[in-house]
């Protein structure tokens, strides 16, 4: 593995995880910034996170998305509208994929069939 590639751990952008869920809708994960020492550091905004997972016709899809609050109790009401941007946002994602997905089916040309004459039949020598 070569030096540029070698992942390495930014110990000046710590954060501790919490996760809490209501074992129903989802999970909010609390990221609380902290020192290289593991104290809290007050000088940078503790940041929430949301996760739901949605069943598609391919199975589960999880979704994440950030929730604006300052606390756990602001996150935990802000997680219904946050969630419900994410899951239109990524539903009009998966619609241009598919919209994609279809235009670059490739059509042949006008006059790539057969040479005219040869009535498209294999020939043996």
């Amino acid at each position: 593995m070569n030096a540029a590639a070698e992942p390495t751990f930014d110990a000046s952008n710590l954060y501790r995880e919490d996760l809490f869920s209501d074992r129903r809708v989802g999970t909010i994960r609390q990221l609380t910034p902290v020192r290289a020492d593991g104290t809290t550091d007050p000088t940078r905004a503790i940041s929430f996170v949301g996760q739901i997972s949605v069943m598609t016709p391919m199975g589960t899809l999880p979704i994440t998305f950030e929730i604006d609050a300052t606390d756990l109790g602001g996150a935990a009401a802000g997680f219904a509208d946050a969630a419900k941007i994410a899951m239109d946002e990524t539903m009009r994602e998966l619609q241009q994929m598919r919209r994609e997905a279809a235009s670059s089916i490739i059509v042949p040309e006008t006059g790539a069939g057969p040479a005219p004459g040869a009535g498209g039949r294999i020939r043996i020598p």
